[in-house]
This record gives C-alpha cells, sequence and structure tokens, in this order.
C-alpha cells in the first residue's frame, strides 16, 4: 500500500525545482494516501495520472502519453522496469531494508520509505531527474538493418532532419515509427530539448483537445487547475502524434491552426500562447482515402505531408532480420539477467521465411519470448543456443518442411501441446512459483491451475 503521509507545506517550491520532472504516474491502491500524494504534487504544478493496478500502469506507459518518472509501491515497482520505462521511484515500509535492497538490485532507481515527507520526495525526484532517460535507449540505438532498404531510410532520415518542416512517416503497426521519428529529433538541432510523444488514439476524443493544447481552470466541471498542454510541454523541441489519422475532425481545425500560426489556445482561454514545436506525425491509415472520404481535413493532410517518410514492412527487408534477431535476443537477455544468448543458424533461416504481419514489433515479441522460456542459463561459460526445434515448440515457427500429415494440421492437438509446453517452461523458469508463472503466460493463477490438472502437469 502506498501509505504516504500528507506533506507539510513548502513542498510545491521544491518539488518545483526538481529538475525536469514534469509528467508523474502514480500506482497503488486509490486509498487516502495516494490522493495526498496526488494532490501535493498537483499543487506544485506536475501532471500527476494515477492508476490501481498493474496492468493499467503498463497500459499507460504504453500509451505513448508523457510520463518523467513513476511512484509505485514496493510490490509494484519492480513489475514496471525495463525497455523504455521511466525512472521507477518505489515506496517501502519503515525499516524494510531488504525489500530497498532487492528492489535496488532489480534495477529501480530510488527507494523512498513512507509516510513520505517533503525532503524525501524532492530529493528521489531531483535523483531521477538528473538519470539518462531508458527512452534514450531507443533515441540514440541504431536503426538496426545494414540492407538497401534501410540505408535509404536512414539517408532520408538525415535529410529531413536538418529542416523545421513537418514531417509526415508512413508505415504498418509494429514498423518503428516512434522509432524513427526519436531518430529524426536526435539528429535535428532540437536534440537537446524535449521529445513528446502521444498517441491519439489511445486518449478519449474528449480529453484529446485539453491533453494537446491545455486548458484553464473553470474551463468544464473537472478544470481544477490550469493545465499545460503538449504543445507547449514540447516548446522549442519536437511534438510526435502518433495515429494522427484518428484525430477528430473538429480537432484537425484547431491543430492546422497551430500549426500555421505558431500559436495555441488553452481550452477555455483567449489569450494566445507562441509556441516554438517541430510536429512529426505519423500513421498507418491511408489518409489520402481519408481525405477522400471526408473523415480527414485536405489542408492538413498537405500541411503535415511535406516531407513524407516511408517505413517499408519486414518482409520486405527480410536480409534485416538475421541482424535484428540477434539484437533482440542479446538486448532482452541483458534485459532479464539470463546470461548469454544465441540463435542458430537453422533458426535464423526459419524466422527469415516468416510472413511476420505484426512486423518488428512481432519479431521482437517472438524473441524475448524465447529468450524467457529458454531453458534457465547454466552454471558453465557457454551460451544457451536457441534452436528451431524450441522456436517451433514455444512460437509456432516452423522450417520450411514436407506437406504435413493430417493430424499436424489440427489446430486443437497444436494448441494443447503449445500450451502444455509454454507452461512446462514457465513452471521450469520459475523454479514452481505458480504465480510468477501465471504472470510469465500472462493467465491468471486460476486458469493455470485449471490447465495443470487438464495436462497432468505437478
Amino acid at each position: 500500500m502506498l501509505g504516504l503521509a500528507v506533506v507539510t507545506s513548502g513542498i510545491a517550491g521544491a518539488i518545483t525545482a526538481s529538475g525536469s520532472v514534469h509528467h508523474v504516474l502514480l500506482v497503488g491502491p486509490d486509498d487516502d494516501a495516494r490522493r495526498a500524494l496526488h494532490l501535493m504534487l498537483d499543487r506544485a504544478g506536475k501532471q500527476v495520472s494515477a492508476v490501481a493496478e498493474l496492468a493499467s500502469a503498463r497500459g499507460y506507459l504504453g500509451s505513448g502519453q508523457p510520463c518523467d518518472a513513476v511512484i509505485a509501491a514496493g510490490d509494484l515497482a519492480s513489475e514496471l522496469l525495463g525497455g523504455e520505462a521511466p525512472p521507477v521511484i518505489a515506496v517501502v515500509r519503515p525499516r524494510d531494508l531488504a525489500l530497498a535492497l532487492a528492489l535496488l538490485d532489480a534495477g529501480v532507481d530510488d527507494v523512498v520509505t513512507e509516510p513520505l515527507d517533503e525532503l524525501a520526495l524532492a530529493l528521489a525526484l531531483r535523483h531521477v531527474a538528473s538519470l539518462p532517460r531508458r527512452g534514450a535507449i531507443v533515441a540514440t540505438s541504431p536503426l538496426v538493418g545494414d540492407g538497401e532498404v534501410m540505408q535509404q531510410l536512414r539517408a532520408t532520415i538525415e535529410r529531413v532532419a536538418g529542416t523545421r518542416s513537418t514531417v509526415l512517416i508512413l508505415g504498418e503497426s509494429g514498423t518503428g515509427k516512434e522509432l524513427v521519428a526519436r531518430a529524426v529529433h536526435e539528429a535535428s538541432p532540437r536534440q537537446g530539448r524535449r521529445f513528446v510523444a502521444v498517441n491519439c488514439a489511445a486518449i478519449p476524443a474528449a480529453l484529446l483537445e485539453s491533453e494537446l493544447f491545455g486548458h484553464c481552470r473553470g474551463a468544464f466541471t473537472d478544470a481544477v487547475r490550469d493545465k499545460v498542454g503538449l504543445f507547449e510541454d514540447a516548446d522549442g523541441g519536437t511534438l510526435f502524434l502518433d495515429e494522427i489519422g484518428e484525430l477528430p475532425l473538429a480537432l484537425q481545425a484547431k491543430l492546422l491552426r497551430a500549426l500555421q500560426d505558431g500559436e495555441i489556445r488553452r481550452v477555455g482561454d483567449t489569450a494566445a500562447i507562441k509556441v516554438d514545436v517541430r510536429l512529426i506525425a505519423a500513421t498507418l491509415r491511408d489518409l489520402v482515402d481519408d481525405v477522400r472520404e471526408g473523415r480527414f481535413r485536405e489542408d492538413l493532410y498537405y500541411r503535415l505531408n511535406v516531407l513524407p517518410v516511408m517505413i517499408p514492412p519486414l518482409r520486405e527487408r527480410s536480409e534485416d532480420i538475421p541482424q535484428l534477431a540477434r539484437y533482440f535476443a542479446h538486448r532482452h537477455a541483458v534485459r532479464h539477467q539470463l546470461g548469454e544468448v544465441e540463435l542458430s543458424e537453422v533458426a535464423i533461416e526459419a524466422l527469415v521465411r516468416q510472413p511476420w504481419p505484426g512486423n518488428v514489433r512481432e519479431l521482437e515479441n517472438v524473441i524475448e519470448r524465447a529468450v524467457v522460456l529458454a531453458d534457465g542459463p547454466t552454471l558453465g561459460r557457454e551460451p544457451r543456443v536457441i534452436d528451431v526445434d524450441y522456436l517451433g515448440t514455444v512460437m509456432n515457427v516452423h522450417p520450411a518442411a514436407a506437406e504435413p500429415a493430417a493430424d499436424a494440421l489440427s489446430i486443437k492437438k497444436a494448441t494443447r501441446e503449445l500450451e502444455q509446453g509454454l507452461i512446462k517452461r514457465a513452471l521450469g523458469v520459475t523454479q514452481g512459483n505458480r504465480t510468477n508463472a501465471a504472470k510469465l503466460l500472462e493467465i491468471s493463477h486460476r486458469a493455470l491451475l485449471y490447465k495443470m490438472k487438464e495436462y497432468g502437469i505437478s
């Protein structure tokens, strides 16, 4: 539980001065303590979101909404680490030294004890603000692949990065549109300023205008204070609007005005605010069809499509799959502290033959699951080798084969075998801990017990 005490007056100044932490996500039960902390940060001018469940926190962090720090209950904090997550501050009970050390070893950025006081919170926020953002891993990591298509994409990024014009990134889901947007930002003169990303499809239409442009106190029922929008937050830097095709028509007009005039108006305000923002938009939709059907403004389309960048699907650059697969295998082996991992040549060949409708995102998910669920690390120096047989069992990725036998086409039989193998491997990885195995398998504890009984797994 987030047992956070109400903090004394004066916290606003201390927290406001705490580095570049603007957006904070609180994770823990919705109790008086969390509401008190929320109000305290709110008064200090922080943008605060709060969720009670781990799944909601992961959904928020994966939605593309800005988040500079997470404050989470100790039992949840370690579950929010890894990848591109923002810094995590864990809250633990007094004198729980063992848990605090375990959380720090797991990678939590700071630990504070309850009841949280003004100085401890200000110092923790100042500390995490000084850390390099995990998102920088994405921003500075190479666009993996040395094929001709990727070389052309890199050259395009270099050409458009030095301009001030808007960029429209086009590509299927999972091709890495935000990665390309970050690469443009990092190669531009704005690289030292903020890169703010938001997924327009992840925010309800009724709230999107306030998120983008901010609002004034009293503008609507729940507007209890002034709110800085993402345009102001990105002033001097880059604003990335993913899924721009999902923007409501009424909001498209306001976005067009902001791009043309270089100024925005908060909801409920009449005063214009000058902003210097380089806009990058992305979509998987065919905006030309949307314009034709009246779902997208033609004038906004031409304003966005000044510098189009097309990202090819993975099936059109299969020569990059071996490099990508090895990159993801190493990345997730390090992330999960699983020692060295290698992919056999036969496994690589099988991966190259797959169609990958989910593109690079699907490939990364396949490799991460293979790395996590493969047999545990050995005590020797030899790396674990992920072979094609393992991929076929766990990920349903198979080498080219002759005409399959009739029973090999049974979806029911294949599903049972796949489930049984995954459950056994998950229990092996977690050393028989069924709760952790259920989390790894992304099913409920009750469902795991039912399936263990069904398959006779003890």
